[in-house]
């Protein structure tokens, strides 16, 4: 089915309309959002996909509207995976989790963009030449292997530093050493114009989410081929990703099996691709060029795989840790706080409401930022609990 353009305009809007309405209403004035702050409007954007993928059913048909849930759901389990280089990211920038809900909108906002730009090549690239399923089929198989040997191999996570795009933006742009609140464009000490840290750290999320849709988008073309559920699976799946940060922040640790849930879901829709590029063939090297009559995998198939797959990932994964905690492997009570960090990146522990408990780092003898700490080490700008509430 074709999907006129106004359709197209009218929800490209809509999307962009949550995207504004994020940033005015929650991303403006820097807080770091509570458990039921998050919880909430995660439960929304994940309410406003269901309520976008049953018009989907109701307008188009079933099939399409279950081709849209099984995308929509693989994006968004693929976008968790996401969360913990963004975590990483977070801590190689020492970015103060009050300024981090502007650095993972601006940059979602950004990769959205890419990602249109890459759905509208692929579905270019597809109606060409057919036979690309077998390269998206073997680079999905690729990395689902990938992910297993680098998960059981306990393969180190790649600094943030180190990536090519962190290292290539502060080579071009000046930075400042310091935070400078939550402005990404500011003035070093010599009084010169320069972007602030949080400016390249959003850059890096943008460009880095960027490289994750390297095996997102050929995921979701593995399940449909319809560029206009392509975008909208992966519009919705990003629209809640801020939220799902800050929800998921202490659960991550806890999801030990989720890469291997991933790789087996990719693993997966990678073997469906490949099925489906046998029975189309046109590689003359490949039974003269014809199709072969292979078994091809249904949409509701998939979605009952993907979702199965992910909830077993999950049970095991909370499984494992209680029994950890039960054998005495684990402490229950070791993550009672968690790190955050002033403007100049000193180090400080903060409790479950977002208050400060204690400094790691002095700030009266770290000597870190734009400045030489005086000796002050007063706290009380600090105490701010989560949702912009002191």
């Amino acid at each position: 089915m074709h999907v006129p353009l106004y359709i197209w305009l009218i929800t490209s809007a809509v999307i962009l309309g949550f995207f504004v309405f994020d940033f005015v209403s929650h991303v403006r004035t820097p807080h770091e959002p509570s458990m039921k702050e998050a919880g909430g409007w995660a439960a929304f954007y994940m309410c406003m996909a269901a309520i976008f993928g049953g018009i989907v059913w109701w307008l188009w048909d079933a099939e399409h509207g279950v081709q849209f849930f099984t995308g929509y759901i693989t994006e968004l389990s693929l976008s968790v995976d996401n969360l913990f280089v963004f975590a990483l990211i977070m801590g190689a920038f020492k970015i103060p989790r009050a300024y981090q809900q502007k650095v993972l909108l601006i940059g979602i906002v950004m990769a959205l963009v890419f990602r249109l730009l890459f759905i509208l090549l692929g579905a270019v690239i597809i109606e060409a030449w057919s036979d690309v399923f077998y390269l998206f089929a073997a680079f999905l198989i690729y990395t689902a292997i990938k992910l297993v040997y680098d998960e059981a191999t306990d393969q180190p996570e790649t600094d943030p530093n180190d990536m090519l795009v962190v290292k290539t933006l502060r080579k071009v742009i000046p930075v400042t050493k310091s935070y400078h609140g939550d402005r990404l464009v500011s003035k070093t000490e010599a009084g010169k114009k320069a972007v602030t840290p949080l400016f390249v750290a959003l850059l890096s999320i943008g460009f880095i989410d960027v490289m994750f849709a390297f095996d997102s988008i050929p995921a979701i073309f593995g399940i449909t081929q319809e560029s206009f559920l392509v975008f909208t699976s992966n519009a919705f799946a990003l629209l809640g990703l801020r939220q799902l940060y800050f929800l998921l922040n202490g659960l991550l640790d806890k999801l030990v099996y989720l890469p291997y849930g991933l790789a087996v879901v990719l693993g997966f829709i990678g073997l469906k691709l490949l099925l489906h590029a046998l029975h189309e063939n046109n590689l003359p090297f490949i039974n003269g060029g014809e199709g072969l009559d292979v078994p091809e995998i249904g949409t509701v198939t998939s979605l009952g795989v993907i979702v199965g797959v992910l909830v077993l990932t999950a049970v095991a994964s909370l499984a494992k840790d209680r029994a950890d905690i039960k054998a005495g492997r684990k402490n229950p009570g070791e993550k009672q706080f968690h790190i955050d960090f002033d403007d100049h990146g000193n180090r400080r522990k903060v409790d479950k409401h977002g208050h400060h408990v204690e400094w790691i780092d002095d700030p009266a003898t770290s000597g870190k930022g734009d400045h030489t700490a005086t000796g002050s080490t007063e706290t009380d700008h600090l105490h701010v609990a989560r949702g912009g509430k002191k």
